[in-house]
């Protein structure tokens, strides 16, 4: 038996093992994106149930097949301009650690893969201490990629509850 290092003209393309698939969205004009092992699902829009006492940015919370989900507006969420929600808006639920909730988006785009080299820093006058929500932008055919660090938009148990 032959170990595999031991074998001549072997050839190993890591090019596809350092690659991470995002999936992209709109918000207004702007697309974002978020890794694809933090969504669970996309579903059209649902009207929400209001939580009183919620920060603004919750829009309710939704039947996701008997468990309530917590719905940001992400528009909301990242401080730009506050739009009414539509039938062709669309609810990413993402699940990141114990937290599982729904992000309330303009539209999905589509399902990218990038390399940590094409994945540049956001910089220091885009960024607040108080709200990183972009941890690296990338360029795609002339756009302007932002990926979310959804550690940091997701809100805590406590903020919903407040």
């Amino acid at each position: 038996m032959t170990n595999l290092s031991e074998r001549e003209n072997v050839t190993v393309d890591t090019s596809r093992a350092e690659q991470t698939e995002f999936l992209s969205f709109r918000i207004g004009e702007s697309e974002y994106s978020v890794e694809i092992m933090a969504v669970r699902e996309i579903r059209g829009w649902t009207r929400t149930t209001s939580l009183p006492h919620a920060p603004r940015f919750v829009r309710g919370v939704i039947n996701l097949r008997g468990t309530v989900l917590p719905v940001v507006d992400l528009a909301m969420r990242l401080g730009l301009e506050e739009t009414e929600p539509e039938e062709r808006n669309v609810i990413i639920v993402v699940d990141v650690g114990t937290r599982v909730m729904g992000l309330r988006v303009d539209a999905v785009s589509d399902i990218l893969s990038f390399t940590k080299d094409q994945l540049q820093p956001p910089p220091d006058v885009a960024t607040s201490a108080k709200a990183p929500f972009v941890k690296a932008l990338t360029i795609l055919d002339d756009r302007m990629v932002r990926l979310l660090d959804l550690e940091v938009v997701l809100p805590t148990g406590d903020e919903i509850a407040a």
